[in-house]
């Protein structure tokens, strides 16, 4: 009873710590701006995502005409619906780049930190899955059909299960009112893991590019770095704003912009882009249960980084460490390339061989 009480008391002691005069490493680079981009960037989703949700209509009939109706007739609707959706894929960049800072410098070797970081990414991708599918575009509505009819490769209970979720026997008004239900939830979700990532972090302390253990050399979080916790999103997100407007669509879909139809299938379905090199690994099994497996083995091996026996904690005194890292992200950008490509020669031969040399590689790192 009495550690119970002195490890929830420690856990008020780190809620109450003022992180302004947080120690932090006085050698950490921009590489370890992420963390806070991210936050910011929920911040903005879940403002922009509040106020499009006002005048978001999830019937099957009206739900194309709602979301044209919040870019025309709403008065800044245009502009939210733009930030929401925009926001979206900044958040995939950042969240891919918070992951990989944290392989190439070993910050999974914190394995409460490192693993409450993966359940925020399955959640981010569960959300950013039922959003996209909110438009109820034409590649939303067959994205939807073919992501959710791959849990039916679940022996004995798949088809019941796939039943439940569309909430009747294909995707349909059921099946939208759900996801604009869970899509409005699950961020909430994701605030508090959010929270709970930060007091983890916060409690050891934060890793640094040498790997030092433990690091003395520390400085006070603010006015150090939180002057460059500023700067840098004022950087990012001014360009993103800039491309916002000069070309809001160019990480959609022009499919999207036809209401959902199910009578007529794209010539080609495919999910977002942060989606796509799962998606790769997923195409290249014939087998329908394994290649399910694969997709989420291609996240869920994130899990088990932490657990390998590491002889360095940092690549910067390690070229082949590093090498092994740059050529995992290689695989991570010729997958994302292919995942929207034809399941045709050469494509084909060449998703299977860098599904592989993912696995691989991650397995190396």
């Amino acid at each position: 009873m009495k550690k119970k009480v002195s490890h929830f008391s420690s856990i008020s002691k780190s809620l109450q710590f003022n992180i302004l005069m947080l120690p932090s490493p006085a050698n950490i680079s921009y590489m370890w701006n992420f963390g806070s981009l991210l936050g910011m960037n929920l911040g903005i989703q879940l403002i922009s995502g509040i106020m499009v949700s006002m005048h978001y209509n999830s019937d099957s009939f009206l739900a194309f005409d709602s979301v044209m109706h919040i870019s025309r007739d709403v008065n800044f609707g245009w502009i939210m619906k733009l930030i929401h959706m925009n926001g979206a894929s900044l958040f995939f960049i950042f969240i891919y780049m918070h992951i990989s800072r944290g392989m190439l410098f070993s910050s999974f070797k914190k394995k409460e930190t490192w693993s409450s970081g993966i359940i925020i990414l399955f959640l981010l991708m569960a959300t950013a899955f039922l959003g996209y599918v909110l438009p109820w575009g034409q590649m939303s509505f067959w994205g939807a059909t073919v992501i959710t009819n791959l849990v039916s490769a679940i022996p004995w209970v798949g088809e019941m299960v796939v039943n439940w979720l569309w909430g009747g026997f294909s995707v349909s008004n059921a099946t939208l009112n759900r996801f604009f239900s869970l899509h409005f939830l699950l961020p909430f979700i994701l605030t508090f893991f959010v929270g709970i990532h930060i007091i983890l972090l916060h409690e050891p302390g934060s890793t640094n590019p040498l790997g030092l253990k433990p690091n003395y050399d520390k400085m006070t979080f603010h006015p150090y770095f939180s002057l460059k916790d500023f700067l840098a999103p004022s950087m990012i997100f001014t360009f993103v704003f800039i491309l916002m407007m000069l070309n809001p669509f160019i990480l959609g879909d022009p499919e999207n912009f036809n209401p959902a139809n199910p009578m007529t299938t794209p010539i080609h379905i495919q999910p977002e882009w942060y989606f796509l090199f799962a998606y790769a690994i997923l195409r290249s099994i014939p087998n329908k249960l394994g290649g399910v497996l694969a997709l989420v083995s291609s996240i869920f091996i994130l899990f088990l980084l932490p657990f390998k026996k590491k002889l360095l904690n940092s690549s910067k005194f390690s070229p082949l460490k590093k090498s092994i890292f740059w050529f995992t992200a290689l695989t991570f950008l010729i997958l994302t390339w292919g995942g929207a490509k034809p399941i045709e020669p050469p494509f084909e031969g060449m998703m299977q061989l860098f599904s592989i040399m993912y696995f691989m590689s991650m397995f190396m790192n």
